[in-house]
């Protein structure tokens, strides 16, 4: 259920401050990544096995194309042709290489046009490729989680606000549209301060999820917000900040847990 991600054009990070570093541990430990993929995958692919999205792919109706792979990139968003565009300058030749032309004609619509069924299958062989999921690793990495990350620390938040901030991203992209995440934290401030600004986390969240709603209440895909009001809230109303297991939720009526 993948937002448009306007993927080109990303607002710059806040600055840092002396307030800026988050207390514990944070979302770039390894252990604390995982939780994020999985929490991630719960939501965008109804697994908490998000290793095994590496070969997913398939067109969800949502006017962006195909969507595939960990985080879901989109042909449409021009996230899908950054990943190929990298594989391929990686490993020449590979399954996908051929339908860089086409991937590069669709980007910004959700035509199939030079992809179709040949596209989809190729996808599959390149997915169990050592180097196709280093290069899906890497765009995460690069687009969503490194940025997102960045940014909650320099914001002073823990975990919790900074995988906040990260399936933001995954959802909405980090251009400067109305439903950005750039314009979800804008938003965000309006209404509280963040903890490098001398705010509480707490009331800063919440103002965050609410801006993030509003979001994603304008585009009937993203109607229910269950990520956010059965995922995230509740972690905030336990005040898990740190993002720690056990961890009980729920997404779009399915419950999940992890219990370390």
């Amino acid at each position: 259920m993948k937002a448009f991600k306007a993927v080109n054009g990303n607002a710059a990070a806040p600055s840092a401050s002396p307030k800026a570093s988050a207390a514990g541990v944070g979302l770039d430990d390894p252990r604390k990544k995982d939780i994020a993929m999985r929490l991630v995958s719960s939501a965008e692919n109804s697994s908490l096995d998000w290793k095994a999205q590496y070969k997913y792919i398939e067109d969800i109706g949502d006017g962006r194309g195909y969507t595939a792979g960990i985080i879901g990139f989109c042909s449409g968003t021009g996230d899908m042709l950054d990943l190929v565009e990298l594989y391929t300058d990686r490993k020449p030749g590979n399954p996908l290489a051929k339908y860089l032309p086409a991937l590069r004609r669709v980007n910004g619509t959700d035509s199939h046009a030079g992809l179709g069924s040949g596209f989809v299958r190729a996808w599959k062989p390149a997915a169990a490729d050592p180097a196709f999921q280093k290069a899906q690793n890497d765009e995460r990495d690069r687009l969503y989680f490194n940025p997102a990350v960045k940014r909650a620390k320099a914001d002073g938040l823990r975990a919790l606000g900074q995988f906040a901030y990260y399936d933001a991203i995954v959802m909405h992209g980090d251009g400067g549209d109305r439903d950005g995440f750039g314009s979800i934290r804008r938003n965000a401030l309006k209404k509280a301060k963040p903890p490098s600004q001398g705010g509480n986390e707490t009331t800063y969240l919440n103002a965050f999820l609410d801006a993030r709603k509003v979001a994603m209440k304008h585009e009937e895909a993203h109607s229910d917000t269950s990520r956010v009001d059965t995922a995230q809230r509740k972690f905030l109303r336990e005040r898990n900040f740190d993002l720690n297991p056990p961890l009980e939720w729920k997404v779009y009526g399915d419950s999940f847990a992890i219990k370390r």
